[in-house]
């Protein structure tokens, strides 16, 4: 038992482990101060852009992917 806890106390594998999960954390916290930061931003440039185009056209919705109904029609 004495052995085990020499060794144990001795291994870095651990230490290690600790380090790139905090370092991960920070890097993810970071991402997503930087999308919280720009979000407000971008939704107005994207409401002015809409204005600007007219009525014949329209600004699709954050994470809205394909077309409109009647661009799928036409194909």
């Amino acid at each position: 038992m004495i052995n085990f806890m020499k060794n144990f106390v001795k291994e870095e594998d651990g230490a290690v482990t600790v380090d790139w999960v905090v370092l991960t954390a920070a890097v993810v916290g970071l991402g997503v101060a930087g999308v919280a930061t720009v979000q407000g931003g971008i939704t107005g440039l994207a409401g002015k852009v809409e204005t600007e185009l007219g009525t014949n056209a329209s600004v699709v919705s954050l994470g809205t992917l394909g077309q409109s109904s009647g661009a799928a029609e036409e194909e």
